[in-house]
């Protein structure tokens, strides 16, 4: 392995670069998958936040709770949204403050925590769907046709992993 120089950060980034993707196959579809979701995520939550003073995190939560039929396990809520689950506590926290959720024992085993979506809860995200599905349209679906978005999605399904955010 060479020693870089901090005197020219761009030449030695560049260099170990190269060394370990000599051919940089796929380097720049890399770096645009990045900055689309960077971009795109900010945009979105920027949006949303302006339009109904309701963070893209939490509408994030309020969404996979309501798709998983109104609760989930806390553990499972992370991981779809995710998240660590100490970053979750302390946004259920938060969300339970403001009457959006409530949470429970488990049924199964009284052990597990389980987040319900309140009927508060319920109308935050009817208002906030429509606004956050405006800016997917606007930024993203709108931009593409109906082939690019078929290999786009084909594409990232192949390297999405099932990973915990624990």
């Amino acid at each position: 392995m060479q020693v870089h120089s901090i005197h020219d950060p761009a030449a030695a980034l560049d260099a170990l670069i190269k060394e370990a993707l000599p051919d940089q196959r796929g380097l720049g579809a890399w770096r645009s998958l990045l900055h689309a979701h960077a971009s795109l995520m900010r945009e979105l939550a920027t949006d949303l936040a302006i339009k109904t003073r309701l963070p893209l995190g939490d509408f994030d939560v309020l969404a996979q709770l309501a798709l998983a039929g109104g609760d989930l396990r806390m553990t499972e809520l992370a991981a779809k949204a995710f998240s660590s689950r100490s970053a979750m506590t302390r946004r259920v926290d938060r969300l339970v403050e403001e009457g959006l959720v409530r949470r429970t024992s488990s049924d199964a085993d009284g052990r597990g925590v389980v987040i319900a979506i309140t009927e508060t809860g319920m109308a935050r995200l009817a208002e906030a769907m429509p606004v956050h599905l405006e800016g997917v349209s606007k930024l993203f679906l709108e931009r593409l046709d109906d082939g690019e978005l078929a290999v786009l999605e084909h594409a990232l399904d192949k390297v999405s992993l099932q990973c915990s955010f624990g």
